[in-house]
Formats: C-alpha cells, sequence, structure tokens
C-alpha cells in the first residue's frame, strides 16, 4: 500500500528511569512512529510466493486470526485469537484490565503453560491412537514417536504465535525435556532453566532487561525449587490410588503454582507496572483448569479442522469455556483491593530482589534462606529511595509537585494523559486533587502568590494549598525550606527571578535569573526530556531523561550524531 504519514522519532521515557521506549524500538530495528493522516492506497498487484517465510507466516496467521473471531467474535473471540495465533487485538479493553487485575494476563502470554499443554495434548494423543496399531505398539517405540510428533507440534505453535521471549525459553526447555524422552532420561531440573536462559540470552542479549524474560524466569525458578523441594520430602504423594486424593492434589497443585508464581513474578510486576493483583488464586483456580482441559484442547482441534472449514465445531464450545474464564476474571478483578498501587522501585532493589531470589532457589542447605534478608531489603528499597518534588514533562505542558502529605498532584487532568497517568502510576496514586488556583490572583499579583507560598498570608480551608499559590502567569511552590517558580508567562520572570531558588520557565532564560540557585527553560526540556526536581533543605538535585540515559545508541543525544553530520553553531 501507499500512504501518507508523520513520521516521528521514537519516544523518550516520560520520567527519568521510567521505561524507555526508543531502546525497545532500537532493538526491535523501528527507526520511527507515527500515524497515517490519509486512507491508504492499495496497490493491486500478484503478492503470491512474494515477501519469503515470514510474510507467508504472517498471512497465515491473519486468516487463521480471521476466522477464529468470525465464528466467535466478541470477547472470546480475541481471546481465542490470543492463545492460537498470538494476536492480542480484538481483546475488549474492558476484558483486558479485568485479566490483569485478577492476575489471570499470564493466560494471554504464549509461554510455558501454553506449550506445554501443546506438547501433551499432542504427546499422550499420537501415543494413544499408535498404541491402538498392534504391529506399532509391539514393534515400534511409539513413546519416542509421540514425543518427536509433539516436539514438531510445538515448533509449529513456536512460530504461528510469533516466537517471543517466554515461548523461545519455554520451547528450548520443553525440547530438552523430550530429547530427555529420547534418550531415556528425566530433564526437568534447574539446569534445564539454565540452558534455556543461556540459549535465550546468546539469541537476543537485550532480553535480559525485557519484563517477559524476567517474569517468566522468575516464575519458573521458583517452581522448579519448590517442586524439587516437595519431590525429596514427599515422594508418595502421587502414588495414592484414591481418585479423591488425586483431585486435592490437583487443586492443591493449582493452588500451589498459583501462588508461588505469583509471589516470584509479584516484584517484577510492581517494578515495571507499579501494580500487585491479590486475588490471583482465587482466580486461578476457576481459570488455569478450564483453559488445560477445555480451552486449549479444543483450540487444537480447531487448528487441525480449520483445513477442512469445520473449526465452528471446536471454536463454539471453546468460547463456552472462555466465557468462564472471562467471568471469573471480572468477577475477582470486581472485588474491592483486588489490585494494589505501589510507588516505584529503585533499580537496585530490583537487583537484591533477583539476587536474593536465586540465592533462595539455588542452594539446597539452611544456608539457602539467607536469601530472605536480600529479598526483604529489596522489597523495602522502595521506602530509602526518594520520590521528585517536582516534575516537568518535556513539552513543558504538564507539571507535577508533591503535597506535604507525599502524593502527588499534577497541573491538568485535560494535556499529556498518558504522561500524567504514567507519573501517578510511579507514585502509586489511583487519581490526584485539584490544581489549586485563587480567582484572587488571576490580575497577575505575584508578591501575594509568594506569600502564600511561604506562609505569610491566611489561607481558607476551602481555597489554594498554602504551599502552593498560582495566578495566570504561573505558580510558586514551595517545599523543605526551596521556592520553585512555575512561570508559564514571561510578565511572570521579573518577580520570579528576585525570589524564587529554582526557576523553571517555558520561555527561554538566557542570562536572565542569576541569582537562582537552579533554572530551567524550555531550551533545556527540549534537549534533556522531562525534568524531576529533588529539593532538600541544603541542596537542589535535578535529573534528566537524558542524563538518565546515558550515552546509547538509540538516546538523541546531540553527542551521539557523527562528527560529520553535527549541526553547526550559529
Amino acid at each position: 500500500m501507499r500512504l501518507r504519514a508523520v513520521l516521528l522519532p521514537p519516544p523518550r521515557p516520560i520520567a527519568p528511569g521510567a521505561f524507555d521506549f526508543a531502546r525497545r524500538d532500537y532493538f526491535r530495528r523501528i527507526g520511527a512512529t507515527g500515524y497515517v493522516v490519509a486512507p491508504p492506497e492499495p496497490q493491486i498487484r500478484d503478492a503470491a510466493g512474494q515477501g519469503g517465510f515470514a510474510l507467508g507466516l504472517a498471512r497465515l496467521r491473519q486468516t487463521i486470526t480471521g476466522r477464529i473471531t468470525a465464528s466467535l467474535g466478541g470477547a472470546a473471540g480475541g481471546i481465542a485469537a490470543a492463545l492460537l495465533t498470538g494476536d492480542r487485538g480484538g481483546i475488549p479493553k474492558e476484558t483486558l484490565g479485568a485479566l490483569r487485575n485478577s492476575g489471570l494476563a499470564h493466560l494471554l502470554a504464549i509461554s510455558g503453560l501454553h506449550l506445554s499443554l501443546v506438547a501433551v495434548i499432542l504427546f499422550f494423543c499420537i501415543r494413544a491412537g499408535l498404541a491402538l496399531i498392534e504391529p506399532m505398539a509391539l514393534r515400534r517405540p511409539i513413546k519416542k514417536i509421540a514425543a518427536v510428533a509433539a516436539l514438531v507440534g510445538a515448533f509449529g505453535y513456536l512460530l504461528l504465535t510469533g516466537a517471543t521471549v517466554p515461548t523461545q525459553r519455554a520451547f528450548i526447555m520443553l525440547a530438552i525435556v523430550l530429547l530427555g524422552v529420547l534418550v531415556d532420561r528425566v530433564a526437568i531440573s534447574m539446569r534445564l532453566v539454565a540452558w534455556a536462559a543461556v540459549v535465550v540470552l546468546l539469541m537476543a542479549p537485550e532480553s535480559l532487561l525485557s519484563v517477559s524474560f524476567q517474569m517468566s524466569s522468575a516464575a519458573v525458578v521458583a517452581l522448579v525449587a519448590v517442586y524439587e523441594a516437595l519431590r525429596m520430602h514427599a515422594p508418595g504423594w502421587r502414588s495414592d490410588p484414591r481418585w479423591w486424593r488425586r483431585i486435592v492434589l490437583y487443586v492443591g497443585a493449582v493452588a500451589l503454582t498459583t501462588f508461588v508464581a505469583g509471589a516470584a513474578t509479584g516484584p517484577f510486576a510492581v517494578f515495571h507496572f507499579n501494580k500487585l493483583a491479590l486475588f490471583g488464586v482465587a482466580a486461578n483456580l476457576i481459570a488455569v483448569p478450564i483453559t488445560a482441559f477445555w480451552v486449549m484442547p479444543l483450540g487444537l482441534a480447531a487448528l487441525f479442522l480449520m483445513p477442512f472449514g469445520l473449526e465452528q465445531l471446536a471454536l463454539v464450545p471453546m468460547g463456552w469455556g472462555l466465557d468462564a474464564v472471562i467471568g471469573a476474571a471480572e468477577t475477582v478483578a470486581a472485588w474491592p483491593g483486588a489490585v494494589t498501587l505501589l510507588p516505584a522501585m529503585p533499580d537496585w532493589g530490583l537487583v537484591a530482589i533477583a539476587l536474593g531470589g536465586l540465592w533462595l532457589a539455588l542452594w539446597r542447605g539452611g544456608w539457602r534462606f539467607a536469601g530472605v534478608a536480600v529479598l526483604a531489603g529489596g522489597l523495602a528499597s522502595g521506602l530509602f529511595t526518594p520520590s521528585p518534588d517536582v516534575l516537568v514533562s518535556e513539552a513543558g505542558r504538564l507539571l507535577a509537585v508533591k503535597a506535604p502529605d507525599g502524593t502527588l498532584v499534577l497541573s491538568s487532568r485535560r494535556f499529556a494523559r498518558f504522561q500524567g497517568s504514567a507519573w501517578l502510576r510511579q507514585a502509586g496514586q489511583p487519581t490526584t486533587r485539584d490544581w489549586p488556583v485563587d480567582p484572587g490572583l488571576l490580575r497577575g499579583k505575584r508578591k501575594r502568590a509568594y506569600e502564600q507560598a511561604a506562609g505569610g498570608a491566611a489561607t481558607p480551608a476551602s481555597g489554594p494549598a498554602p504551599w502552593l499559590a498560582c495566578d495566570g502567569l504561573g505558580c510558586i511552590y514551595r517545599s523543605k525550606s526551596q521556592v520553585v517558580a512555575l512561570a508559564q508567562d514571561e510578565r511572570a520572570l521579573a518577580e520570579d527571578c528576585r525570589r524564587a531558588t529554582v526557576v523553571v520557565s517555558l520561555q527561554p532564560l538566557a542570562g536572565r535569573c542569576p541569582s537562582a540557585r537552579r533554572k530551567v527553560d524550555r531550551f533545556d526540556l527540549w534537549r534533556a526530556g522531562t525534568h524531576a526536581i529533588y529539593l532538600s533543605p541544603k541542596s537542589i538535585r535535578v535529573v534528566t531523561v537524558r542524563g538518565a540515559q546515558g550515552g546509547r545508541p538509540w538516546t538523541r543525544n546531540p553527542e551521539n550524531r557523527p562528527a560529520g553530520k553535527r549541526r553547526p553553531r550559529r
């Protein structure tokens, strides 16, 4: 197709230390993002056989997704497409939010659960089918034939769903397990997890910092460690022939698996998303058995029936199971306190959690519990990390200041909504209070604003906050014996430059405000991105997005340009 679009560089992080979209796009080989400004014009031609294997696979995935959504539709159709092709675009936002808030979002990430279900279903179905053929059952190693078929089927499922990092790791682990079946060995161990991680990191070293690699690896390491310990202390549990004991054992295993995986991935979810789902065990006790015994087997059957046009025979009952999963997710997500927002965790806190968790999982002696102390230190790291007192967005359209009670107050709920919601999420807040504006100051009486910021004028309980006073030209913010002027109009600078210790201006300051200890103007914001200002009675510290990023291939720092492409100074 041919189209007209506006292309922009990948956006910077919304705050120092926040998620770096430019880094992600760099490793995806994406050089620009943008939007279309006119309807695209299709270029009709015979594209058969063009584009190679990757394009052919994309066409196949798109075709399967279309047939799934045509048969099911709605939220169930979107989830079915996500499970069978990895395409989540058809899931409504409300359903996606309910799955996340109930702790069921992992069902949408194609990883060990889905790949192992595909392999197990293929393995047992093929082995059972071959066992019905007497010559094959007596003269051929049907178990090994089934293992090879399961490996081939799992590889096809890997390609069909997009081969994400968790799926790659899960496939490598599954391949080693099935290889163990071929050589008559049991291969489920911590070494298996280590080899899978090594192979993934050799293929894509940058995935070490990705949330998918971190959460999937943490869950698998914790589960292997826990079940290794249980196998050593209770070897005879699975040999009990009574059926009710087996049911209790299965339900207990699902609950234990959910709890262990949730506890292992919880700190990483807090670090990356500032959210923690508290009732995931309850939701998973319902959703995981339905997915394992109903949804995924019918999904595989739908894929096998699709070439004959009979996929509705499996997709329709599959939708019944997905409706039950959606109902469980919406019910649990509606419980009070289902999701807890937590403030941002520093990088060193996540490192401490990872090291403490590995120490606890890898060792087998009593000294393994020394890792609990390191884990506790990492979990408490947010308590020892100060939050910024002032945040100024890159475009200068959004400001945020910290109130005396520690909450973050945004200057606008209309401008930069995505950035504002991200700032609130980093602070662990669901919402913000109104930005105080005193109607009596709209005539530009800056002196009164400074008096209010300094506590020199009484303020009625229903009026503006004494620590933040605003008029039509800007705001004055006072905290920890420092006065910050947030000047939105050039006429405010005459008073601000004489009284404020920090001046933030949306106009160029050049040589003005020589008495201010720190200055931030529109050119500073353009060069360095969002500014975070930390105040103390004796010092002022300014951290910028550009400073937190450093000199990386994906940053937009001027010094990263080749010498021959530097812009000449005027």
